[in-house]
């Protein structure tokens, strides 16, 4: 049988960013399973998107961004028989849609979009605002209303791009139950472990509960583990810090027993698809975290981990599970299986078969 080219467009090399990997990446081989060879073209090869976030090498990060550039232009031409388009976020970090504009008016493409946070909303730090326009956040709306068929990782997402696109379905982002999130949190492990996993960019997530925990240190023995791509600086006597690494990023998870998902009520943070409640659920972890957007949908208050919004709420969470044993382990078996129900890749994978296709 003659294969069937998946030309898939995303920013970052296969397997290095979280957004890639936990929405389309895992259901690669199932797609390669029912008669798809994938092609994969990223932006960014390994070795600048190794380098962008590394301090100084400013004349080797330009001639990377050009380079880039160059790849995107000659994209263009390799896609010219190209049947099978999907397209994750979009073809270049910077400018206007100009390659996309090419691809469908020009070559009359048609492309799957998937997208997984509020990216039409600038959501940046003061260290790197001065770049910031050239973002074009406002190119997002022009990527949803070309594509022939619209993928958005939860409602809140979904209901933006149906203003621009009737064929939009919610697909979100699922955990790989069967490959990867395999193993289980010891909930027997002493000291008892807190934890938080993210990047630097959404680590201020965190100022608010740094106080709670400054406090319960107070009356509880414990650690609080962050994982992540730069340390923190919290005067905590609790903290703990370890590097995110792909090939240690479940086993380093599976050594927290209370994780925790605070976040502020803005429209950036409805767009969240809730990855991180879905990972320590998956392993079997009592969560904590607020009420938004998709997160009231992934935890059933009190059943399966602890909704908090104020910081009496965040307070009165924390102590009850860093009291009790043996509801971590209750909260962490009914985790497992909603995930397993709702949120697995096993679930979700003939929906994305449908989308390709």
């Amino acid at each position: 049988m003659k294969l069937k080219k998946l030309h898939i467009i995303a920013p970052y090399p296969k397997g290095e960013a979280p957004s890639q990997r936990f929405r389309f990446e895992q259901y690669l081989s199932f797609l390669e399973e029912n008669d798809f060879e994938i092609r994969y073209h990223s932006f960014h090869t390994p070795k600048s998107w190794e380098r962008l976030y590394k301090k100084g090498h400013f004349i080797q990060k330009f001639l990377d961004l050009n380079y880039n550039f160059l790849r995107r232009w000659i994209l263009l031409f390799q896609l010219i028989g190209a049947k099978h388009l999907f397209m994750h976020r979009e073809m270049t970090h910077l400018g206007p849609p100009v390659f996309e504009w090419i691809l469908v008016k020009i070559m009359r493409k048609k492309y799957v979009y998937d997208f997984d946070d509020a990216i039409w909303i600038p959501n940046y730090s003061s260290a790197n605002a001065r770049f910031q326009k050239l973002k074009c956040y406002w190119k997002v709306h022009y990527l949803i209303k070309w594509a022939s068929k619209v993928s958005a990782g939860n409602d809140f997402l979904a209901d933006y791009a149906r203003a621009f696109n009737s064929n939009v379905e919610v697909i979100p982002t699922t955990i790989d139950t069967q490959n990867q999130h395999t193993k289980l949190v010891n909930q027997e492990h002493k000291p008892l472990v807190i934890g938080w996993t993210g990047t630097h960019s959404t680590m201020h997530y965190l100022d608010f509960v740094v106080p709670i925990l400054r406090k319960l240190e107070n009356e509880f023995e414990f650690r609080f583990k962050v994982i992540s791509n730069k340390k923190p600086n919290y005067e905590l006597n609790s903290l703990v810090y370890m590097d995110w690494k792909e090939e240690t990023e479940i086993e380093d998870l599976a050594e927290i027993q209370i994780g925790i998902m605070p976040l502020v009520l803005d429209a950036w943070s409805e767009g969240k698809c809730g990855f991180k409640a879905l990972q320590y659920m998956a392993l079997g972890m009592a969560s904590i975290i607020s009420p938004v957007g998709v997160n009231t949908k992934i935890i059933q208050h009190e059943e399966n981990g602890f909704i908090a919004e104020t910081t009496d709420e965040w307070e009165h969470a924390l102590r009850i599970l860093l009291e009790n044993e043996q509801l971590r382990i209750e909260f962490g078996k009914k985790a497992i299986g909603s995930i397993q129900k709702n949120w697995s890749v096993d679930v979700w994978k003939e929906n994305y078969l449908k989308l390709v296709q």
